[in-house]
């Protein structure tokens, strides 16, 4: 992957531009059907997504540089598990504050940083070098999750083609 930071940087400064593009295109029901009972909509996970950029990246990256110790996240303890109060844009708009922070922080990182550990509370040593690939990983794991989640309606109605989307379709266990 070349140079690891500027690779996160990079691919780190393309998820908040995403996001407030569904946000400001797609329809709201869109956005807020879940894929199935039980499962996070594509709101909820832009909802995650903020969730953890304010208190666990920024917050882990300022750790690492810092010496310090990680704590551990619960998803389902942040508001991802709560009703969502605020609309797409402006969710989509305080997710890339947020990240626009986190990328200042980031960007003061070296490479020699990158060899710098942590204790986390459930896994143990874990380096920074770790945290960045765990960082680009997630992200990208809930932009998909949400389009996913967003595919389900065209999906169902895309008559004898739906074959051609079996590895994507969400089975809702009845």
């Amino acid at each position: 992957m070349g140079d690891l930071l500027q690779s996160v940087q990079r691919i780190l400064a393309t998820t908040p531009a995403r996001w407030l593009s569904l946000a400001e295109t797609l329809p709201v029901e869109l956005l807020t059907r879940p894929p199935a009972p039980e499962e996070w909509s594509a709101l909820e996970c832009l909802q995650h997504l903020l969730d953890t950029e304010q208190v666990v990246f920024s917050t882990r990256l300022q750790a690492f540089m810092a010496s310090r110790d990680l704590e551990a996240f619960d998803p389902n303890t942040r508001s991802a598990a709560l009703p969502i109060s605020r609309g797409p844009a402006e969710l989509a708009a305080a997710f890339a504050e947020c990240r626009a922070a986190s990328l200042v922080t980031l960007n003061q990182v070296t490479p020699a940083d990158l060899s710098r550990t942590a204790h986390h509370p459930e896994l143990g040593e874990v380096s920074l070098t770790q945290m960045l690939h765990q960082w680009i990983a997630h992200d990208l794991m809930h932009t998909v999750q949400a389009e996913r989640a967003m595919m389900q309606p065209f999906i169902t109605g895309s008559g004898p083609w739906r074959v051609y989307f079996a590895d994507h379709e969400v089975k809702s266990e009845v």
